[in-house]
């Protein structure tokens, strides 16, 4: 590709994908078609040479979807968008860091962005994913209990036959695809876009919301609880460092959305309180396992209204705290 046509800048060329170990299959004698500038990228929507492959018998063709600059800028796999070291959802591996990146989803700023990444590469420097601040020790162990760390080859499975989804395959044993009923659900609407960037992913919440209830995390029945308690918190901290903390390590939960904190000095304690119950139950999601605060684990749990449903309209018009420890 000559570097002088500007209309080309940009443009990648590669040898072989960047893959998961699912997506490339279970067969050692794998044979792909390469493409160069086959398609647009899904996610930068920069030309990029398209890989398609058989991943084994009984599989269906896949192929790369997006270019390696984005695979690398976010450490993911070109085909199924997922971690690479993890095997888990974008979403759930930043939240679990506490970590958000820059990379933009408007039209105007993706490419330019993706391109500046390549340069910054190409020039020795790290990947987005690889540079960042301190990393949280609860959010790697809980990145350790959530991990897949064999294939997980039912991934590959071809597509449902939407032929005999209508009654009216014919083909039978032959019918190269499924011949299951479609169910419909949360996990039915999934996109690249918010796969790769980790904006409201289903099968991350799905994941994150489950390892909550695991760890004691069940969100109340109430809907008017938005209060998460914060306990044994370092004895020396303030009520705005206790703020910092908070949104720091909740990269999915706009700063906005924090109606206020209650911080109990002499029990070393603190009421985090949240304007909706979504920003509350994705902050529990975030701190399953416990939040790091100086270097020491705070200990997180749903709170509990003192006055049913008064202390709804309390919450607004006070900044005392809105509700106290779960049994």
């Amino acid at each position: 590709m000559p570097k002088a046509d500007i209309n080309k800048a940009g443009w990648e060329q590669s040898e072989f994908p960047i893959l998961c170990e699912t997506c490339l299959g279970n067969n050692p004698f794998v044979r792909m078609t390469k493409q160069e500038f086959g398609c647009s990228c899904g996610t930068c929507a920069r030309p990029f040479t398209v890989f398609r492959w058989n991943p084994g018998s009984g599989a269906r063709y896949k192929t790369t979807v997006i270019c390696q600059t984005c695979a690398k800028v976010k450490n993911v796999c070109q085909t199924c968008l997922l971690d690479l070291e993890y095997g888990l959802p974008t979403q759930v591996r930043d939240t679990a860091l506490g970590r958000q990146t820059e990379a933009p989803t408007s039209d105007v700023n993706r490419e330019y962005y993706a391109q500046n990444m390549e340069n910054n590469m190409a020039n020795g420097t790290k990947s987005m994913m690889q540079l960042g601040g301190k990393t949280s020790s609860a959010g790697k162990e809980m990145l350790k209990e959530l991990a897949r760390t064999n294939p997980y080859y039912k991934r590959n499975r071809p597509h449902l036959c939407s032929f005999f989804v209508k009654g009216e395959c014919k083909r039978g044993d032959e019918c190269p695809y499924r011949h299951e009923k479609a169910v419909e659900n949360e996990l039915s609407h999934q996109n690249i876009k918010d796969r790769y960037h980790g904006n409201n992913d289903p099968v991350a919440h799905k994941i994150l919301s489950n390892y909550a209830v695991a760890q004691g995390l069940t969100p109340p029945e109430d809907g008017s609880i938005m209060s998460l308690f914060l306990s044994s918190l370092p004895a020396s901290i303030t009520e705005a460092e206790i703020r910092t903390h908070v949104v720091n390590s909740l990269p999915h939960v706009p700063s906005s959305q924090l109606r206020s904190i209650v911080h109990v000095a002499k029990s070393r304690c603190a009421f985090v309180n949240f304007k909706d119950r979504v920003s509350a139950e994705r902050a529990a999601e975030g701190w399953a396992k416990g939040l790091d605060v100086d270097g020491q684990r705070v200990s997180v749990r749903w709170g509990r209204s003192k006055n049913g449903g008064a202390s709804k309209a309390s919450a607004s018009s006070s900044n005392t705290p809105t509700a106290t420890i779960t049994a």
